[in-house]
């Protein structure tokens, strides 16, 4: 079973925002040499995350960072003293990671779809791990 680990940056200029990880992704495919298993694209930080959603309008990101907003405001009640409790429960929400299939040498994504590195607590630089895993 072949295995391929890879790792790039994301710097973000925004406190909140939605970066397209694709041409990440398909060049680390595309160097990996498998042809056919998963990849599993995973987040190490508290107050990012992954996520898969729409790429054709750009509206989905607005509505989608509107609607995290006035579900977890950043209140003046929470005690976490760096103050991004919102970008925590943001983070935990939406999840570190997600898995997609390979076949033919392809990401298998609806006709919609991207995979998005969601920043909640920015600007900062991220990391992003990609695991590709034949089989």
């Amino acid at each position: 079973m072949n295995q391929t680990f890879f790792t790039f940056d994301i710097t973000t200029n925004e406190k909140q925002s939605f970066t397209n990880l694709d041409r990440n992704l398909h060049h680390a495919l595309e160097r990996s040499g498998v042809h056919n298993g998963i990849m599993v694209v995973y987040c190490p930080h508290t107050t990012a995350a992954i996520t898969i959603n729409e790429n054709a309008d750009p509206d989905v990101k607005t509505d989608l960072k509107f609607g995290l907003d006035e579900t977890f405001p950043n209140k003046p009640e929470y005690v976490h003293m760096e103050g991004n409790s919102d970008g925590h429960m943001k983070s935990s929400v939406v999840g570190a990671s997600e898995t997609l299939i390979i076949t033919d040498d392809h990401l298998i994504l609806g006709t919609w779809q991207s995979v998005y590195f969601c920043e909640f607590d920015g600007p900062r630089t991220r990391t992003v791990h990609v695991k590709i895993i034949e089989g």
